[in-house]
């Protein structure tokens, strides 16, 4: 990092908590081939329905897997040795990806494969619009470049959708997926809260069967009989990372999304769109050499500050009174 002279200085900090998304945290992890393994724990593509929480992917075992790796791996075992976590620590639940896109790309295709895609858009559709929330008067099945608001808002109406035209054993499952969901962006988790995840996540693992059933678990153009899903899986750290650093929900990866819009995407559109990157790094590196300069200079400077000397008048002001300066002469 650049300190506000322009140096460069090497920075080290403790490894917390690590926000990112699910191929990213399996590249950390260095214990996922071609997504078929957890980052999080030792489970394999074929447990990813299992309703219990595998063996943790500890940093003992990611180091011996760099052992056998016979390529330069970036010295990431320096990484790992100077950091001295566990991914199965570090790497915690992210709601944008993990909970989020996850909804939006199995629950809310289940639903559509139950209930048709003309009744759920016509359900979607015919909904009352409500100050703050987006209204879909043409459905969702067509949105393209769904974004997390839309996820927010879906959410809040998939349950009185399908509620009166899908199994009610259909309606348990989406709605134990929903209650994990809400209940892990608590602001402050306590051992009831967690004890109603483990519950809800219980109830959904027993009801699976029925979205097989149904045919409604649909590969790109037919069904398919497997649950090769990392986020259903990712979901069984959820009490476990709580435990161990705090709320899920302070890890949410929106402020860094966010920042990408107008950090990046923003300054892009000023460019001719030729050597993107170069162009990008000298961007942020001069905002970011502005800001610490307009720091320095502020600080060096020390303007008076008015309210400070309204603060030593109103001082003085207290003083005389108790000291009667400003007292009125007595008339004899």
């Amino acid at each position: 990092m650049s300190d506000p002279v322009g140096n460069i200085r090497h920075c080290f900090t403790p490894l917390a908590a690590y926000i990112v998304d699910t191929p990213e945290a399996c590249m950390f992890a260095c214990a996922c081939v071609h997504g078929k393994t957890s980052p999080f724990t030792l489970a394999s593509y074929l447990q990813f329905r299992d309703n219990f929480c595998h063996p943790a992917c500890i940093c003992a075992i990611t180091l011996e897997q760099l052992t056998s790796i016979d390529v330069d791996p970036n010295d990431l075992e320096g990484f790992f040795a100077a950091c001295f976590s566990d991914p199965a620590i570090f790497l915690t639940p992210e709601a944008l990806h993990h909970w989020h896109k996850q909804f939006y790309a199995h629950d809310v295709q289940w639903c559509l494969a139950v209930l048709g895609v003309l009744e759920f858009d016509f359900r979607v559709s015919i909904l009352q619009p409500i100050t703050g929330y987006c209204h879909f008067p043409n459905g969702v099945s067509k949105l393209k470049q769904v974004m997390g608001r839309v996820h927010h808002d879906i959410q809040r109406y998939i349950i009185g959708l399908i509620a009166g035209a899908a199994p009610h054993q259909f309606v348990i499952t989406i709605l134990a997926l929903m209650d994990v969901q809400y209940l892990a962006q608590s602001p402050a988790l306590n051992d009831n809260s967690l004890t109603a995840i483990n519950r809800s996540l219980t109830t959904f693992h027993d009801n699976t069967d029925v979205i097989m059933t149904l045919g409604a678990q649909m590969g790109m153009k037919r069904a398919i009989n497997n649950w090769h899903i990392p986020k259903l899986e990712l979901m069984q750290n959820i009490t476990t990372s709580a435990c161990q650093v705090g709320a899920p929900i302070q890890w949410s990866a929106d402020a860094t999304e966010h920042a990408h819009v107008f950090e990046i995407k923003d300054p892009a559109r000023h460019t001719k769109n030729n050597e993107y990157n170069p162009q990008i790094c000298r961007h942020l590196d001069q905002e970011e050499k502005l800001h610490c300069f307009a720091v320095a200079t502020s600080l060096k400077s020390s303007p008076t500050d008015p309210d400070l000397e309204e603060l030593h008048e109103d001082e003085g002001d207290e003083n005389k009174e108790e000291n009667g300066e400003d007292d009125e002469p007595i008339d004899p």
